[in-house]
């Protein structure tokens, strides 16, 4: 008998450890339900993760088998389970945050105790960190290296026979949400993956930063894929191996576009490379500095920017879609982290922190690693890059579409208008908008504070 226990990832379908336990014999499935740790985890993204739990133990019983819940510390669960089922070897998936290599390495230790072996295997990303050199000059060289390292297809769901015919009453808590959340589980991660095969990634790369599309047609502009992804509903090997098979299928294009898709996918794979070997990088940076960074401690502007209250309609329209969706399209994502880092001058980490909070698809290395990136403490080889919020909707939402979505304040301002809010006089924006708020900060002030801070933590003044 073979324990295969999940962790973050509710899935029976490629699924890299679940398939290693079937192969070596018949399969006992075990979740254990760790209040300390999950409680690491926002709020929101802990409702649809055991919404997803939910759905995996439906799917284990039509295979007619069951998911076994315990709730309590992972290295005491399992050495029980495994005891009572006389478990040969637990077999899991890695996974790179630090408190999770942490539970691992004490169930590992557990389990040796007790005399039951134990097999872990790559599953997060396609490419095991490992494999790979510790650093690379920018993500292009990673790109290369990562690019020459065979991907796996991805893994069948066991057959039923495979999987033991157990049956438990336990099941996990299904805690309320402050928001609608996506439909759980993996077929509803499957039809909007197929849904954005079929419809969007042909014209990913003309349309993924267009954020009119973004609003009318938003999970054909962008895949939409990275709640079910950072929750391991689907597998990246399932996802790869779709839009490769779509690139097979095209030419010229649309070909690109596809490609622009799986090259982002490369983005994800960076940042877990990033956090395996760098387990600090949600709390130190990444980059070095002669001098500290002069950030500064403003509560008042933060929580102006946590409301979408800034006076800078781009950032406002990002922060009120986390806050009412708990989601942010990756443009104004990159626009609401460079306004706070750069023009208001607080620390990545505090914004990193309000992200884990909202965010359905908190990743916790994608989401340390893109902060750090867009702060210029990470892997940026720009030394100081600043997002202006005017020129980004300029370019993105000049008719101000989005914005408008989620600003109901300026709905009735001419998209012109809302574009140039920041540089409009104080009486103008009165008459047009006298409930949207000023600007928090003079647009050219904070840019020429952020240069000027970030080069004398670079020793260049």
């Amino acid at each position: 008998m073979q324990l295969f226990w999940h962790r973050r990832d509710p899935r029976t379908r490629d699924n890299a450890g679940l398939a290693a336990a079937a192969r070596a014999g018949t399969v006992v499935p075990v979740f254990a339900y760790d209040a300390d740790l999950f409680e690491t985890v926002g709020a929101r993204q802990r409702a649809f993760l055991l919404r997803h739990v939910k759905r995996l133990e439906a799917r284990y019983r039509e295979l007619g088998s069951d998911l076994v819940v315990r709730a309590g510390d992972p290295a005491e669960v399992l050495v029980e389970v495994a005891d009572e089922h006389d478990a040969e070897t637990v077999f899991y998936n890695e996974y790179y945050r630090p408190a999770r290599r942490n539970r691992q390495r004490a169930v590992e230790d557990a389990l040796a105790g007790a005399g039951v072996g134990t097999d872990a295997r790559t599953d997060a990303v396609l490419v095991d960190p490992g494999r790979l050199e510790e650093r690379y000059a920018n993500h292009s060289r990673f790109h290369d290296d990562w690019g020459t390292v065979p991907k796996s297809g991805p893994y069948p769901e066991p057959d039923p026979e495979s999987l033991a015919a157990v049956r438990d009453g336990k099941t996990v808590p299904e805690p309320d949400a402050d928001i609608d959340l996506p439909a759980a589980g993996y077929e509803a991660a499957r039809e909007r993956f197929d849904d954005f095969l079929d419809y969007g990634i042909a014209s990913y790369n003309d349309t993924r930063d267009d954020l009119r599309r973004a609003v009318e047609a938003p999970t054909r502009a962008v895949s939409r894929m990275s709640p079910y992804l950072a929750t391991g509903a689907i597998g990246i090997r399932e996802v790869w191996a779709g839009a490769s098979d779509v690139y097979e299928a095209v030419t010229g294009g649309e070909r690109r576009n596809v490609d622009k898709y799986r090259y982002e996918l490369s983005w994800r794979e960076q940042m877990y490379h990033l956090l395996y070997y760098n387990p600090d990088l949600a709390v130190s940076n990444y980059k070095s500095f002669p001098n500290a960074i002069a950030w500064r401690d403003d509560d008042a502007d933060f929580e102006a920017w946590a409301r979408g209250e800034t006076g800078y309609p781009l950032v406002d329209a990002g922060m009120r879609q986390l806050n009412a969706e708990g989601y942010i399209h990756n443009r104004p994502r990159q626009v609401v982290a460079s306004f706070l880092t750069k023009h208001l001058l607080i620390d990545w980490r505090r914004g990193a922190r309000y992200f884990t909070k909202q965010l359905i698809d908190h990743d916790y290395a994608s989401n340390h690693g893109a902060w750090q990136w867009t702060a210029s403490t990470g892997t940026d080889s720009v030394d100081v890059r600043i997002f202006d919020p005017v020129s980004q909707m300029s370019k993105y939402d000049d008719g101000a579409h989005f914005v408008k979505e989620y600003v109901p304040e300026l709905r009735d301002v001419p998209a012109g208008k809302v574009v140039d809010w920041p540089t409009l006089s104080r009486r103008e924006r009165e008459e047009l908008a006298p409930d949207y708020p000023h600007p928090i900060v003079d647009r050219n002030e904070g840019y020429e504070r952020a240069q000027r801070v970030f080069e004398e933590a670079l020793g260049k003044r």
